[in-house]
């Protein structure tokens, strides 16, 4: 329950700030977190991918 009241507060401090912010500088916020939650769900379903695949005889 914490978590989420914490999660609560941190998005209505961000969307307060966000509407004091100009346009340009919101959107450009916004592409810099999609890219940046790209970038962990490509790393995240690659390290899943890699530690399903039983290595190969002979590696150690």
């Amino acid at each position: 329950m914490f978590l989420l009241d914490a999660a609560l507060a941190l998005l209505g401090l961000l969307m307060g700030s966000l509407a004091h912010l100009p346009a340009p500088v919101s959107l450009a916020a916004a592409v810099v977190i999609a890219v940046w939650l790209l970038v962990f769900a490509a790393r995240e379903r690659d390290r899943r991918h890699r530690a399903r695949q039983p290595e190969p005889e002979g590696v150690v």
